[in-house]
């Protein structure tokens, strides 16, 4: 579903953000995208989803190369970023119809889905209101209806768990889990050690840039804890 082949980005000054990166997400994988601050997670994930340039390298989405091909590849990808910039001066459910037309949802699909995954999030009595009185947790609720409502082939996030109650953590676990049992792939960069090991199929560990290790779970951390695999790793 996603493939990254030797993926370079170096910003001013000749710095490599990332360097050489190459992996694959399959159809049905949960993969953990796991660094310190600065590794190069969020520029690798702003240009797979096609918002920033990069380099050197080739990141293809479904077969499709983001580059040659920008507008299919989003038609069927998701992205949630760490801290969702949305319209304030709409209201929750104003959002959710703009992203529905943006990607061709069809009306009766489109009110079942949001009242599902509003009722799940237990935002619904809230979508009436502007989105400049959420609070950052019902923010970051509202942009995953907005990304789950195209029902994507593949679902990149950075970050996912930061700012929600304990609940809708869990329910986003579950709807992850859901969706790759139905044949989509997830990517998301995670700080939380503990749930990427107990979440994903897949793994990559990133230092300055640079891969470390790669591949499931059982394959990078072996009979330690992941968090004793990365603190050794990236204190080498």
């Amino acid at each position: 579903m996603l493939t990254i082949k030797h993926f370079t980005k170096s910003y001013k000054g000749g710095k490599k953000a990332v360097d050489d990166l190459t992996l694959t997400v399959e159809d049905g994988d949960i993969y953990g995208f796991i660094g310190h601050n600065g590794a190069g997670k969020t520029t690798t994930i702003r240009a797979v989803v096609g918002i920033l340039d990069f380099d050197g390298g080739e990141i293809e989405i479904d077969g499709m190369s983001i580059k040659d091909h920008p507008t299919q590849c989003k038609k069927i990808t998701a992205y949630i970023p760490d801290n969702p910039d949305l319209y304030d001066s709409l209201t929750g459910i104003q959002y959710l119809n703009f992203i529905g037309d943006i990607f061709v949802i069809p009306k009766a699909e489109r009110e079942a889905l949001i009242k599902q995954y509003a009722d799940l999030f237990e935002i619904t009595a809230n979508l009436g209101d502007l989105i400049s009185s959420y609070s950052h947790g019902m923010k970051q609720k509202l942009a995953l209806i907005s990304a789950l409502i195209h029902k994507p082939k593949l679902l990149v996030l950075d970050e996912p768990f930061v700012g929600l109650d304990p609940k809708a953590a869990h329910t986003v676990k579950q709807i992850m889990r859901e969706m790759c049992d139905n044949g989509s792939a997830i990517f998301f960069s995670t700080h939380v050690l503990e749930v990427a090991e107990k979440m994903c199929d897949k793994i990559a560990i990133i230092k300055n840039g640079k891969l470390l290790r790669s591949g499931t779970i059982e394959e990078v951390k072996g009979d330690e804890s992941l968090e004793d695999v990365f603190l050794e790793l990236i204190d080498e």
